[in-house]
C-alpha cells in the first residue's frame, strides 16, 4: 500500500497523501499528511474506542474536506489503515451532498502481494494475527477483508508478477468490467485513476450481496480459478442451515451472496465468507426484490466436488409445511438479533 500511494504521488505531482494508521492497544489514530515536498503532518489522536468507523467520522473525513478546501492541490490520495475497506468512505463522501460539491472519488485502489494472495484470500488468518485489526473485538479474517476489496476496487495492484492461479483468482473477484490491473506498483499508470474511473452505484452493485444478473463467463484471463453461482428461490431450511453451515462456509475458497429463511421472510441476510470462515448479518429488507437465495463460491485449482448438492441439501424441500415457520426463535438469534416478524 505504502509503495503504491508513493508511486502515485510520483506520478501525480499535484497530490497531496494523508495517512491513517489505527493503534488498537494505544486507542490512537496516527495521521500523516505529505506530498512531494516531504511531510506536512504528523498528528496522533485518541480515539474514545478505536474502530474504522470513529477514524473516518472523527479525522479521516474531515482532513480529506480540510486539505481539498485548501484548493493547494489538484488530487488526495488517502491511504486507509490496512483493514480498512474503502466502501466505507467512499459513501460518505457519496451521500453527503455537502462534500459532493467539493469532493468526488476518481478511483478505489486494492494493493495485494503477489507471492501471498491466494493464501492471503483463502487462508484461515485473522486481522489481529497480523496486527492489521481495526478494533479490540475485531475478529475479521484476512481473506473476508481482502476479498471484499478486491470486489470493490476500480485498480488492483500486485507488488509483482503473481502466479497464473493468483491472476485467475484475483480476476474471477473483481469486477468484470473497467478494472485496472497492474502487476508491480511500476505498472501502475495513475493517469486513469484521476479520469473519473469510481462509479459509486456501479461498484455498490457488484459488491452487494444482493448481486442481480448472470455473471459473465470465465475466460482465458481467469485460468487457474474457478467459480459456482447457486441460487434459488427458496428459502434455506434454518435447522439444517445452523447445523451444516460449514458445507458451503468451510473450505479454502471465497463465498459471498445473499439468502432468506422462512422465520425471517423479509429480511435479506448477508453471506460473506472466505478461507473457512463465515459472517452471517442482517443486510435489511428486500425493497420489493423477488426473494433469492444466492451463493457465489471462488477459489483456485479445481471446484469441490458436489457444491450444487450440498446447496440443495440445505434448501426448504417442497414437501415442508410452511405453517410450522411460525416461531420466536430460530437459533440466529446471536448473529441476526430477535425474530421480528413470522410469515
Amino acid at each position: 500500500m505504502a509503495a503504491t500511494v508513493v508511486g502515485l504521488q510520483f506520478d501525480l505531482p499535484a497530490a497531496v497523501a494523508v495517512r491513517h494508521h489505527i493503534d488498537v492497544e494505544r486507542q490512537v489514530l496516527t495521521r500523516t499528511v505529505s506530498d512531494v515536498s516531504g511531510v506536512l503532518e504528523h498528528v496522533e489522536t485518541t480515539l474514545e474506542h478505536a474502530c474504522i468507523s470513529c477514524a473516518i467520522r472523527e479525522d479521516i473525513v474531515p482532513t480529506v474536506e480540510r486539505l481539498a478546501r485548501l484548493r493547494r492541490w489538484q488530487s488526495v490520495l488517502v491511504h486507509l489503515p490496512v483493514g480498512a475497506e474503502a466502501y466505507n468512505l467512499c459513501s460518505a463522501l457519496n451521500w453527503d451532498t455537502r462534500l459532493a460539491r467539493l469532493l468526488r472519488v476518481s478511483a478505489v485502489v486494492t494493493a495485494v502481494r503477489a507471492g501471498t494472495v491466494v493464501d492471503d484470500l483463502t487462508g484461515e488468518a485473522l486481522l489481529a494475527e497480523r496486527g492489521h485489526h481495526c478494533a479490540r473485538d475485531d475478529r475479521r479474517g484476512v481473506g473476508e477483508v481482502l476479498a471484499a476489496m478486491v470486489e470493490y476496487a476500480d485498480a488492483v495492484v500486485c507488488d509483482g508478477v503473481p502466479s497464473t492461479p493468483a491472476r485467475g483468482l484475483l480476476r474471477v473477484l473483481a469486477r468484470p468490467q473497467g478494472v485496472v490491473f497492474a502487476e508491480g506498483t511500476h505498472e501502475l499508470d495513475a493517469a486513469p485513476l484521476v479520469d473519473r474511473l469510481h462509479v459509486h452505484a456501479r461498484s455498490d452493485a457488484w459488491s452487494s450481496p444482493v448481486r442481480e444478473g448472470d455473471l459473465p463467463r470465465l475466460g482465458p484471463e481467469t485460468e487457474g480459478a474457478w467459480r459456482v453461482d447457486l441460487r434459488s428461490s427458496r428459502a434455506f431450511h434454518p435447522e439444517r442451515l445452523l447445523e451444516s453451515l460449514e458445507v458451503l462456509g468451510g473450505g479454502a475458497h471465497r463465498s459471498r451472496g445473499c439468502f432468506w429463511i422462512p422465520t425471517r421472510p423479509g429480511r435479506v441476510l448477508e453471506w460473506d465468507g472466505a478461507g473457512g470462515q463465515l459472517s452471517i448479518g442482517d443486510w435489511g429488507t428486500w425493497h420489493g426484490r423477488t426473494r433469492l437465495t444466492r451463493i457465489v463460491l471462488a477459489g483456485v485449482g479445481v471446484a469441490p466436488a458436489r457444491l450444487a448438492d450440498a446447496f440443495e441439501s440445505l434448501l426448504v424441500r417442497p414437501g415442508e409445511q410452511d405453517g410450522r415457520w411460525c416461531t420466536v426463535e430460530d437459533g440466529f438469534e446471536p448473529w441476526l438479533g430477535p425474530i421480528e416478524e413470522v410469515a
